[in-house]
């Protein structure tokens, strides 16, 4: 294993040194032996004494050069220079087999900085939240940061009211955001901005130096990256709820887990956050914000830039997403993309969709039923699923003629669907019922859902649990932003 400290030692201006508090009675509960794995990490920090080694003792090896970032970020639209990480430390960056870094970070590390008067801690609940979801998307194929480890503890805190306190290390690229960029920007501090390109072109965007322009290079791929992001959002129904641009990844991940909800029934301007009564971060909204957000980090570009160049990397950005959503729903509804068919396959798609839309029928659960539709038969059982008939009808006549011509065996086709639609989801009230039990130190349900939540697209029996839509009870849970 190599550790380096390369954003502490050469962006000082961005982190301030912080050591990271010890929690009361702090438990090692969850280790990501996968991830560990991958990373070639030690193997004792599997045990909680030596993980707590490295990470509290004077001379621990993930407590030599932590530091809490510096970044500002517009909120809701609005801009806030007052930000950064509140309760979390980078603690390293380890470098892997094919010399790229991966960041280290501890959440809930304790007060930094920019803390704002807030303990700097993180609660069991949102911890496990992070954790389950950023796992799932992961194995579903959509670009995550990653949960390495999860502490609990005796400690208290407060916010609606008494909960848990809790830790967790996540591992990403890098935690650099478009807020970093805006940040200097907007302080008018050029040399320092300068420096944050600089750094990003030596260890992140490696390939945008042999372009003949290096800042349109590496803007171009952030908009490709996001646009391909967002894209997956739609595809699966996630929703992530606050997409402010502190929020934002440079790298095109998913990051930073608030309210986030994958999509119950398929409710268009669905709002998984209750801090948000205006619906800017809506699920149908995601990718507006996602170019807007894209404008807003495209201004630290236009000391580097002229604006035709900024306007046309940002010109890519529709397209880009519109490509990656076309092909995505293709594969959910076993069209063949690209097919001389393609407007009368994206018109199956969005009647569909609608129907789905109109009816307010379960997302994911319809989609993984359309899986076996039959060609050759009536479809009776996910016919009897809608209340107009009729127009299922219509729309399966034309569905089944765009199946029949494309000329593949049914079966392959039935096979590939299963594996671009889930039978296993993160649901809301299912992650309820795992902080439920584990605030009450029973951790079993959440290695259980962990377990199915890695084979999103098989049917195992003993996962069977997981993969029923909720109850009406279980529909909507109001999510708080607090953490």
């Amino acid at each position: 294993m190599r550790l380096v400290h390369s954003f502490a030692q050469e962006l000082t201006a961005l982190g301030s040194e912080v050591k990271p508090i010890k929690l009361v009675n702090s438990r090692l509960a969850v280790f990501n032996h996968n991830l560990a794995a991958e990373l070639n990490l030690p193997f004792e920090w599997q045990l909680e004494a030596d993980l707590f080694k490295a990470l509290y003792a004077d001379n621990g090896v993930l407590n030599k050069c932590t530091v809490a970032q510096k970044y500002g970020g517009h909120q809701f639209g609005h801009w806030n220079p007052e930000l950064g990480d509140g309760r979390g430390l980078l603690l390293a960056e380890v470098i892997d087999e094919q010399n790229q870094p991966w960041d280290l970070h501890l959440k809930g590390a304790g007060p930094t900085p920019y803390s704002r008067f807030a303990d700097g801690r993180a609660v069991l609940r949102s911890t496990i939240r992070e954790y389950l979801a950023s796992e799932a998307l992961h194995y579903l194929g959509i670009p995550t940061s990653r949960a390495l480890c999860l502490i609990t503890s005796d400690e208290p805190v407060y916010r609606e009211k008494q909960e848990q306190a809790a830790k967790m290390i996540r591992v990403c690229q890098s935690h650099l955001r478009f807020g970093h960029f805006e940040y200097f920007y907007h302080s008018k501090q050029p040399q320092k901005l300068q420096n944050l390109f600089d750094y990003c072109f030596k260890y992140h965007f490696k390939e945008c130096t042999k372009a003949d322009s290096p800042y349109l290079a590496m803007l171009e791929k952030i908009v490709h990256d996001t646009a391909k992001l967002i894209a997956k959002w739609q595809a699966f129904g996630f929703n992530h709820g606050v997409m402010n641009t502190d929020n934002m990844s440079i790298h095109g991940i998913t990051f930073d887990y608030g309210p986030y909800a994958f999509l119950d029934d398929f409710e268009p301007t669905f709002i998984c956050n209750h801090s948000d009564p205006q619906g800017r971060y809506s699920f149908d909204s995601q990718p507006g914000v996602g170019l807007w957000n894209l404008n807003a980090l495209a201004q630290a570009f236009t000391p580097y830039l002229e604006i035709e160049q900024i306007k046309q990397a940002l010109s890519n950005y529709e397209p880009t997403l519109l490509k990656e959503y076309s092909r995505l729903m293709h594969n959910k509804l076993g069209l063949l993309p690209g097919s001389s068919n393609g407007e009368a396959n994206t018109h199956i798609i969005n009647t569909w969709l609608d129907i789905l839309a109109v009816e307010k029928k379960d997302y994911s659960a319809t989609f993984r039923q359309l899986s076996q539709f039959d060609i050759f038969s009536d479809n009776q059982s996910l016919r009897d699923q809608f209340i107009n008939r009729e127009r299922f009808d219509e729309w399966a006549k034309h569905y089944t003629l765009a199946l029949m011509e494309q000329g593949i065996s049914q079966t392959l086709r039935q096979a590939k669907m299963r594996r671009h639609n889930p039978h296993i989801l993160l649901r809301n009230y299912l992650t309820q019922q795992v902080i439920d039990r584990a605030e009450e130190g029973n951790f079993d349900m959440f290695h259980q859902f962990i377990a199915a939540l890695k084979k999103p697209y098989e049917e195992i029996e003993e996962y069977q649990k997981f993969s029923a839509p909720p109850p009406d009870w279980g529909k909507q849970l109001e999510i708080s932003c607090s953490s």
